[in-house]
């Protein structure tokens, strides 16, 4: 009689973890298809010169350049 109780447990614990493991990967391919890749990437594209030096300072003191 132990060894159905003991059998049954084993059985019952596994089923639920992986119904755990079921619902994690569900929310994860959730999360997957909701992000999108094709976006691009923050800053590329913003600089245009190929040569990023900074504008020299006249010796009066810093340039407005508004």
């Amino acid at each position: 009689m132990e060894a159905i109780i003991l059998i049954g447990a084993i059985v019952l614990v596994t089923l639920m973890g992986t119904r755990l493991i079921h619902r994690i990967n569900t929310r994860h391919d959730a999360r997957i298809a909701t992000h999108t890749f094709s976006d691009p990437m923050p800053g590329v594209g913003r600089r245009s010169r190929k040569n990023h030096r900074r504008i020299p300072e006249d010796a009066s003191g810093p340039v407005d350049r508004s």
